[in-house]
């Protein structure tokens, strides 16, 4: 909670350093889809809490992403996401490498990619979240807007595997809540 509580003063500082002054978000999809956001960050970020440090190279076979690794990929392509497919940016992926961070760089690298689409969220014009983009994997067109679905459900994947390593280390997971 502490955590969360940080994100939005955070935001909050952000938004008065832009000169914005609004305290909501802008459209009316935005204004539904934030109370969806911010619980589902909160939640994944209390997956990453519940993990012990000494287990976030944990994986259960050789060929999956260890804990760190799955958080790491949560973290960084929460906000290449949002670049590449809600604002429309060209980006090119460069993932960290989760061996070489300590769990509370991770916590921050989380923190810091849910911020980020917090923000988009907060400041986003309806125009923008009514283009339409061309998903990379699937092919598929949707909108803007929809495209913060896929941020979110790419997160959920990855987090219901990282909930899944808790399981298999004996650890109760965080409760699901929405």
């Amino acid at each position: 909670m502490k955590n969360f509580v940080l994100i939005l003063a955070v935001l909050f500082c952000n938004t008065m350093a832009n000169g914005q002054t609004e305290s909501v978000p802008k459209t009316p999809f935005t204004k539904m889809y934030l109370a969806v956001w911010l619980e589902a960050s909160e939640h994944c970020l209390d997956v990453a809490r519940a993990m012990p440090e000494e287990l976030y190279t944990y994986k259960p076979m050789a060929v999956s992403k260890s804990f760190g690794e799955q958080m790491v990929h949560i973290g960084y392509t929460v906000e290449l996401l949002t670049k590449r497919y809600v604002q429309g940016m060209d980006v090119i992926p460069d993932t960290p490498d989760a061996s070489r961070m300590t769990k509370a760089e991770i916590l921050e690298l989380l923190e810091k990619g849910f911020a980020y689409t917090t923000n988009v969220i907060y400041t986003i014009e309806q125009s923008q979240l009514d283009e339409t983009c061309v998903m990379y994997h699937s092919g598929n067109t949707v909108s803007r807007a929809f495209a913060l679905f896929y941020v979110q459900d790419h997160m959920t994947n990855h987090r219901a595997k990282a909930n899944l390593y808790l399981r298999m280390n004996n650890i109760q997971p965080p409760e699901y809540t929405w």
